[in-house]
């Protein structure tokens, strides 16, 4: 880990400790962070909101997009909203992430996209071209089709209250750092 990082995690998280994290990130209550996931603070902060579930092989890098000026002095945070779930193997830089969103496995989602809330970016999707996904939109398909959703993605509760039980059973986990709020 480098000098610069700043690891923050409050009570009622799970953060294994096999998970490689680099840069200044927060992980808020009821997190989990399986191992091998990946969380690189390149560009600034990244501070994760409450409740969210990222999987084994899954990337959260904030990197500002080349064709930006990057000013290391007034960078704001990326700030991910509660409930998304990221899965296994999925690769996410978007600028922006709002709440209640579901990146499925193997999905990309390029530094040049917002996410906003009730999303869902199907398995194997990749979005790479400048947008910003209004809310409950599904993207799908090879062709990556989109539709809006009726209703916006289910909170995990009952996989995340099932994790919360098992993983420290069979992985190491980091220890809260950050008294709760």
């Amino acid at each position: 880990m480098s000098k610069t990082s700043s690891i923050k995690i409050y009570p009622g998280a799970l953060v294994c400790e096999e998970a490689r994290l680099r840069g200044d990130i927060t992980i808020n209550k009821d997190c989990i962070v399986h191992p091998m996931a990946t969380i690189i603070a390149e560009a600034g902060p990244i501070i994760i909101g409450e409740s969210c579930l990222i999987e084994e092989q899954a990337k959260i890098i904030y990197r500002i997009p080349f064709d930006k000026a990057q000013d290391k002095n007034n960078v704001e945070p990326l700030v991910i909203g509660p409930h998304n779930v990221f899965e296994v193997g999925c690769h996410v830089e978007a600028s922006k992430i709002g709440s209640n969103n579901v990146f499925e496995s193997k999905c990309f989602v390029g530094n040049k996209v917002i996410v906003t809330n009730g999303c869902t970016i199907g398995a194997g999707c990749q979005l790479k071209e400048e947008q910003e996904l209004k809310e409950n939109i599904i993207v799908y398909g090879q062709q990556c089709h989109t539709r809006e959703g009726l209703s916006k993605p289910l909170p995990q509760f009952s996989q995340m209250e099932t994790l919360m039980k098992i993983i420290p059973n069979y992985h190491h986990y980091r220890k809260p750092n950050i008294k709760a709020k």
